[in-house]
């Protein structure tokens, strides 16, 4: 037990150290690919993933269509480096979600799930171990086929995703990675996700609306079928016609906070938009490799989708410096802290404010102002005694200014 303690400590310190040492950006690659029925054709299919990750090398993986614990560490072990391990496997009633990540860079929080049919929405959660930045990623797939019925299952998959989403404590950074089956931006599940008259919405980073079912117009970013062969896998053919395969991204994450979408990474990965209606691997393709293209036809019948982010954005300004109207919350001092530290924050104009501390979780710890303040400048003492050593979220909302921060206690 000593030891153990002794452990946590050290990692605290380790982290401590960095926190105080540099707030820099890192970026960030993420990955998320529906990998058809793993781990069917393992065999064959093994080393055609090992092409396209090792060509990829994302930070973060979140694959769909993956039946077991077993399969999991069968993908770990036999498609993946060293550099990565495997978040928990929840297993529902239809084929799975699984997360991988870099241990280097991330520690792995929880997992959780959302009850849909016919498959279960999968809520991942962890954070960067460097800039101490939490993602929240929810992995769907979505009820599959066209018509109304579909359609209609769709949009409560989305609806009821968007009852977890709207819970969450304001500036949350959030994604949403998977096949949603989705055939153009007007139907009822894509609204939905993207409806903004409560908090919880989605984002899409390339803003391209449109009917993407079998569109000339859409054809780079196309992610569904990468065939127009029966492989004997179970995988659709019809060449590249559909966009299913998404990343979406909470308002914060759009915005100079703590984690940043980078312009124009978003990728469709192995398509460069010469191949409607055609398989990935006809040649030539202009983005990839001959050998990374052959190997996109038989792993999958989707194609994986990228995009990068950068971690460690703080929003606001620096310490001393003023913003408009000078509203600023300053990094709280000591940092790390055991076990109190102040927190000075300045309200530009007298208006209800609250200043509000939040776990890892994002569960309220404490309320240490919330109340109507004239403009000034203010400094507070926050006294976690009671708490465990760990990572703390600040956040100060006056008016319509917020901003968080982020702080360490080492006991």
């Amino acid at each position: 037990m000593k030891l153990k303690n002794l452990t946590s400590k050290l990692l605290l310190l380790f982290l401590a150290i960095l926190f105080t040492a540099s707030f820099a950006q890192e970026r960030v690659k993420i990955a998320t690919y529906n990998i058809l029925n793993y781990p069917n054709n393992a065999s064959t299919k093994n080393p055609k993933l090992q092409i396209i990750l090792n060509e990829i090398d994302p930070d973060i993986l979140v694959v769909q269509e993956i039946a077991s614990a077993s399969a999991v560490n069968q993908f770990l072990t036999a498609v993946l480096s060293d550099d990565y391990q495997a978040g928990d496997f929840i297993n529902g009633p239809d084929s799975d979600n699984a997360l991988f990540y870099k241990d280097s860079l991330f520690t792995f929080i929880s997992a959780d799930f959302i009850p849909t049919s016919p498959r279960y929405i999968t809520v991942f959660k962890l954070y960067h171990n460097f800039t101490l930045d939490t993602l929240i990623i929810y992995s769907a797939h979505f009820k599959a086929s066209s018509g109304a019925t579909n359609e209609n299952k769709r949009l409560l998959e989305a609806s009821t995703l968007r009852i977890f989403t709207d819970q969450l404590p304001p500036n949350t950074d959030f994604i949403l990675v998977g096949d949603l089956n989705l055939y153009r931006s007007t139907e009822p599940a894509y609204e939905k996700l993207l409806d903004q008259s409560t908090t919880g919405y989605f984002l899409d980073p390339i803003d391209r609306p449109g009917n993407w079912h079998d569109g000339g117009s859409f054809a780079d970013i196309h992610t569904q079928s990468t065939r127009v062969t029966d492989l004997g896998d179970g995988g659709s053919t019809g060449g590249l016609d559909d966009r299913f395969d998404f990343i979406l991204v909470s308002q914060s994450i759009m915005d100079p906070t703590g984690i940043d979408y980078v312009p124009d990474s978003y990728w469709a990965f192995g398509n460069d938009g010469l191949h409607l209606n055609l398989p990935i691997q006809d040649p030539p393709n202009q983005s990839v490799s001959t050998e990374v293209a052959i190997a996109l036809y038989i792993a999958s019948d989707h194609l994986p989708v990228v995009a990068d982010f950068d971690f460690g954005v703080v929003s606001g300004v620096e310490d001393g410096e003023a913003v408009p109207e000078q509203f600023a919350l300053y990094q709280n001092y000591p940092n790390p802290f055991n076990p109190a530290t102040n927190i000075k924050f300045a309200v530009g104009k007298e208006q209800f404010t609250s200043l509000k501390v939040y776990d890892i979780l994002g569960n309220e710890i404490a309320t240490l102002v919330n109340e109507v303040k004239p403009a000034g400048e203010y400094e507070v003492n926050f006294n976690a005694s009671n708490l465990a050593s760990g990572i703390y979220f600040y956040q100060l909302r006056s008016g319509s200014f917020v901003q968080t921060r982020q702080m360490l206690l080492l006991k």
